[in-house]
């Protein structure tokens, strides 16, 4: 597996949806998985990538909330093929950021509950609920996959966008 370089807004391939993933057992596919998880730990502070974030068109995202201060349902590593929401209630406003717009951050409402179905990456189904910050972090990755950044959420650019603070 390996780290990928991660595309940036204007990357176009940021803004199609992608492709459902017909054959999990292709060794290209689960090296995509690997290469996703490889990918979002080599980065301090990411909890979730999905393919498109890697210029692959495929409907499949990593994530891990584990240790985020803002968590309190935590699956640990998720890998999820074809994922898709079950169940979302209880919007909330939160602050996000995303690798692929490292300048910005900004308030989103999303979900605050959700249930998500999808296949690992051994071809089983995994059904999660999850809230809080792991529940919005699997519908930011679901936005990637459906061609949507966070930008696409933000009700008003010039009172919910942010400069990223860096740290050092």
């Amino acid at each position: 597996m390996a780290v990928r370089p991660v595309l940036r807004l204007p990357a176009p391939q940021l803004k199609v949806v992608t492709e459902p993933v017909a054959q999990l057992n292709q060794p290209a596919v689960q090296e995509i998985a690997g290469d996703l998880v490889d990918t979002m730990r080599a980065y301090d502070h990411c909890v979730g990538l999905a393919a498109p974030q890697i210029g692959v068109g495929l409907r499949v995202f990593a994530m891990d909330v584990s240790g985020h201060p803002k968590t309190r349902s935590c699956h640990g590593l998720v890998v999820l093929f074809n994922p898709e929401v079950l169940l979302a209630d209880e919007s909330k406003v939160g602050r996000e950021g995303c690798m692929s717009v490292p300048d910005l951050t900004g308030n989103v409402t999303r979900p605050s509950r959700v249930v998500v179905r999808g296949i690992t990456s051994q071809g089983g189904m995994r059904v999660i609920e999850a809230d809080a910050l792991e529940a919005r972090a699997l519908l930011h990755e679901l936005d990637h996959l459906n061609g949507l950044l966070f930008l696409d959420r933000v009700t008003s650019p010039h009172s919910d966008l942010f400069q990223r603070k860096r740290y050092q």
